[in-house]
């Protein structure tokens, strides 16, 4: 795979797929949810931290459409629905838990990071996105 500008982004790439796919924090929560098995519904909403049911409910269709998630509704009274990961799902436990580890070992960095820059006035506090294009590094291989 070529890294060169233009090459490994295409616009048809299967890598702007995934990354479309699963870049929605809802979507990656949840699927990290269903790793240890199926789920309810209001289970999902609990372990979510936050995400309303509506938005939840999104997320499991976006991610059934692409057949990440699947949907088991059970015959019996009162109704009971269960979510869970197909096959294809599973393919990203892996990747979401190096994402994980990635966030565990760096998220630190980055909230430091983050709070210097908007104490220095270079991004907007509430959406952490950058007000004016920051200086060049004067030392872009120091990594």
């Amino acid at each position: 795979m070529s890294l060169r500008p233009g090459i490994a982004f295409l616009a048809d790439c299967p890598a702007l797929l995934a990354m479309e796919i699963i870049a929605s924090k809802w979507s990656m929560v949840t699927l990290f949810a269903l790793t240890d098995g199926p789920l309810r519904h209001g289970e999902l909403v609990e372990l979510s931290g936050g995400v309303s049911r509506k938005v939840l409910t999104q997320t499991l269709r976006r991610l059934q459409a692409n057949g990440l998630v699947e949907r088991h509704a059970y015959a019996e009274a009162p109704p009971r629905v269960e979510y869970g990961l197909t096959d294809l799902g599973r393919t990203l436990e892996e990747p979401i838990r190096m994402l994980t580890a990635w966030a565990r070992e760096n998220g630190e960095a980055v909230v430091t990071f983050r709070e210097a820059a908007q104490a220095a006035g270079a991004i907007d506090a509430d959406r952490a996105t950058p007000t004016q294009t920051p200086p060049v590094d004067e030392h872009p291989n120091r990594f």
